[in-house]
């Protein structure tokens, strides 16, 4: 028999999270990212459940071809742009829009040559750090681009780094609005986060919102607010099965580095799942697991293939219990990836993008 590991995808619990992010967003229209193979979920996987968005963001090409092979006509829009000349090249064959971020992407639009204008993002740095072009030199880009004859409409947009945590938005956004004040186009500026905490100030929500995890089912501020507090459902479960049984005496170890130690009588299950499926091998003694449904916790150091975990108070769970390392389990309880990911030291982001490609994955009858 295969082994007994499984990642289901849940359409119901992306459409649930669609329609609870568009109802954040109110008149701003919804980009639906899926950059990194839909945050691990797969593209084809989600493509369906995701039909309802009013454009799909991504990062590479190869992405977006598989969503214009899937059918979709709406607007697709490549995150950190073109990365040499020849990529405007699809970008207008696939009629693509895309991110201008630096200089060098303003000079391969001047030389590229188009019949239909290409409608570009124009990114300002405010604070992030990463992509995008000053504040005082952004009007300077948004007039080349202006006068470019290859560009039709420039959106204006930026990043928030801090929407997650106390800090928010507030200083980013004031460094935007001062630095586009009386430029024209639209506006996008608003992640999970920012949308979620901050959609409800002017200016955040502005013309368009790029949810991203919100959508996949985790929550963008965890641990200050949880899944539920949000209204989002988990979109992957991962589960497996208890494959073998050990007692463990009092003085007795467990697994490699020997880094458990019992100090009772404790019932190990070991189950087949390790890092080589995408969990995380810094998950240490104490990671939130369900048995059965019911809440226990691993032991010991995560291997290749196979995590332990304690079945001390659950003396009805044994060799075939099934194992839900996140999401759902059959019954209705719920594992939430945020907490997994806290307790591994990590992000649930990570542990979405990290499930390995030997995990089969099946998707669940809508319900």
């Amino acid at each position: 028999m295969p082994r007994p590991i499984q990642a289901t995808i849940h359409p119901s619990a992306l459409r649930h999270n669609l329609a609870r992010l568009r109802q954040a967003a109110g008149d701003a229209r919804v980009w639906g990212i899926v950059k990194a193979n839909a945050y691990g979920h797969g593209i084809e996987r989600v493509f369906d459940a995701l039909r309802g968005a009013d454009g799909l963001g991504l990062l590479d090409l190869d992405e977006a071809e598989r969503v214009r092979a899937l059918g979709w006509r709406g607007p697709v829009l490549l995150l950190e742009g073109a990365f040499e000349a020849r990529d405007l090249e699809l970008c207008s064959r696939l009629g693509l829009w895309h991110t201008v971020h630096c200089d060098e992407q303003i000079d391969m639009l001047a030389l590229h040559k188009t019949h239909a204008p290409h409608r570009v993002f124009l990114k300002m740095n405010t604070g992030m750090n990463r992509l995008g072009f000053p504040p005082h030199r952004f009007r300077a880009a948004w007039a080349r681009l202006e006068a470019l004859p290859q560009v039709d409409e420039i959106t204006l947009m930026t990043h928030f780094s801090d929407a997650d945590g106390d800090r928010g938005v507030a200083h980013q956004l004031r460094v935007f609005e001062e630095a586009t004040r009386d430029l024209p186009g639209e506006r996008t500026l608003a992640n999970s986060a920012a949308l979620l905490r901050f959609g409800s100030e002017a200016g955040v929500r502005a013309d368009w919102v790029r949810p991203g995890i919100a959508v996949y089912g985790s929550s963008p501020d965890h641990p200050t607010h949880a899944l539920g507090h949000w209204d989002l459902q988990p979109a992957m479960t991962l589960a497996s099965r208890v494959i073998a049984m050990q007692q463990a005496a009092p003085g007795d170890t467990v697994g490699y580095g020997s880094t458990f130690r019992a100090e009772v009588p404790t019932r190990v299950g070991i189950v087949a799942c390790g890092y080589a499926d995408g969990y995380p091998r810094h998950a240490g003694t104490g990671t939130p697991v369900l048995v059965d449904g019911q809440r226990t916790r691993t032991l010991g150091r995560v291997s290749m293939d196979m995590l332990a975990v304690d079945l001390t108070d659950l003396p009805g769970c044994g060799t075939g219990s099934e194992v839900t390392l996140w999401g759902r389990a059959a019954g209705g309880a719920q594992l939430a990836i945020d907490e997994v990911a806290r307790a591994a030291g990590t992000v649930g982001y990570e542990l979405m993008c990290a499930l390995a490609p030997r995990v089969p994955v099946s998707m669940a009858a809508d319900d």
